[in-house]
């Protein structure tokens, strides 16, 4: 299972950054919406669930460095600026900044999924529910910020190109950023909290069949 999760990672990435996309970014808020969910809310997920729990997992031995609310405020502070229409437009408008975006956005994703789903996250309970606040936290403000794109009501970025007329190419990226990155990470917080709750009614059955024995 962790491979093909990993191998499934590598094709999205593939798909996202080697297709039409990037090309089509430049001329539409929509497809770069696009790349931006297919890389934190589909590939980053898969490669993260993948690495989590095996010998490559890295959260065991830098638990300091992987701690789940944090990871979300880095990754909030990140998505929020790259929407900003200077850094926008830096991403848009060229293979460097484009680039950058890209990297960061994988990186920060990968952080918050690695963060709430490795190590000991299903031992501690602490560390578990930073998990699912974390999660549930980087839902909420995507949520927002499509919702804010989606309801606009003005174009918020240069004119594009893309066949669309700038609003509706905003709403249309907007409601992409709303239905798919948002609901990818509320069913991470609620996937992390049925694990959790299945792992303690395991852990009260137990000392129950100690006990009759």
């Amino acid at each position: 299972m962790c491979r093909l999760l990993f191998i499934l990672g590598i094709v999205v990435l593939a798909v996202a950054w080697m297709g039409p996309l990037p090309r089509l970014a430049g001329e539409a808020f929509w497809a770069h919406m696009t790349m931006h969910v297919a890389v934190v809310a589909a590939a980053a997920p898969c490669l993260a669930l993948a690495i989590a729990g095996g010998r490559f997992d890295p959260v065991d031995r830098l638990p300091w460095l992987f701690s789940p609310i944090p990871a979300s405020l880095v990754e909030l502070a990140i998505v929020w600026a790259w929407h900003a229409p200077s850094l926008h437009h830096a991403a848009r408008g060229g293979a460097w900044g484009l680039a950058a975006e890209q990297a960061m956005f994988l990186t920060v994703a990968v952080w918050v999924w690695l963060s709430s789903f490795g190590g000991d996250a299903l031992q501690g309970s602490h560390r578990a529910a930073a998990g699912v606040f974390a999660l549930l936290l980087t839902s909420m403000h995507m949520t927002l910020l499509g919702a804010l794109l989606a309801m606009s009501p003005r174009p918020l970025f240069h004119p594009t190109h893309g066949g669309l007329d700038p609003l509706s190419d905003l709403h249309l990226g907007g409601a992409i950023m709303l239905l798919v990155g948002g609901t990818s990470y509320l069913i991470g917080g609620l996937w992390l909290t049925a694990l959790i709750l299945r792992r303690r009614r395991s852990a009260d059955r137990l000392p129950a069949k100690e006990g009759a024995l």
